[in-house]
């Protein structure tokens, strides 16, 4: 089965296919199946916004299309900045900018938070199938770290003893909230026989 990845990510499909990439002939970026277009998120929720984004991609391409939608959940924050964690500080999707508004708006608070994420999963014979990973942690006062993307620098995982931006692919993936929701799907898709036979 060939399968559309509704990113073009680059560090996102590198996580994506490093758990799900053996079970699919191709996973294909949008760049790699010529496709430029800017998918409009207008879910309320993780999932909603990841089956907006799969549902959009498979009615482009025919192809079975995997996409997630991912946020950053402060307690202090009432949940914020959530489904509008990638465009926190405006609608350019610029990381420094996002985790400066971020340390200004915590200034002071609690620093408890959590990621989450939400892979969804869109078949061309309508089935659609969903799963959720989390991880909890803290936020810095500064960022550390040189890897990873988004609020990984500011994002303390207690798990590794370190920031996302700290940690290696492999470790970030062992407890990241896409690398449970990952492994999540990855049930769903043994269980659905959706794999090719290796």
């Amino acid at each position: 089965m060939k399968i559309a990845i509704a990113t073009n990510n680059k560090k996102k499909l590198k996580e994506i296919r490093a758990v799900l990439g053996s079970f699919f002939d191709e996973m294909l970026s949008l760049e790699e199946l010529g496709i430029d277009i800017e998918i409009e998120e207008t879910g309320t929720t993780l999932t909603e916004n990841a089956l907006i984004k799969a549902r959009t991609i498979l009615r482009l391409t025919g192809l079975a299309s995997l996409a997630d939608d991912s946020g950053l959940m402060c307690d202090a924050l009432d949940g914020a900045p959530g489904v509008y964690s990638a465009r926190y500080a405006g609608d350019e999707h610029d990381d420094a900018a996002n985790n400066a508004l971020l340390l200004k708006n915590l200034a002071g608070k609690d620093r408890s938070a959590h990621f989450c994420s939400v892979i969804a999963l869109c078949l061309p014979d309508g089935r659609e199938f969903t799963a959720e990973g989390r991880v909890d942690g803290t936020i810095l006062d500064e960022e550390r770290g040189e890897g990873g993307f988004g609020y990984d620098p500011l994002f303390f995982s207690p798990e590794l003893g370190k920031t996302f931006a700290e940690a290696s692919p492999e470790e970030k993936n062992s407890v990241s909230h896409r690398g449970r929701a990952l492994r999540a799907m990855e049930a769903v898709v043994e269980a659905e026989g959706l794999q090719n036979a290796k």
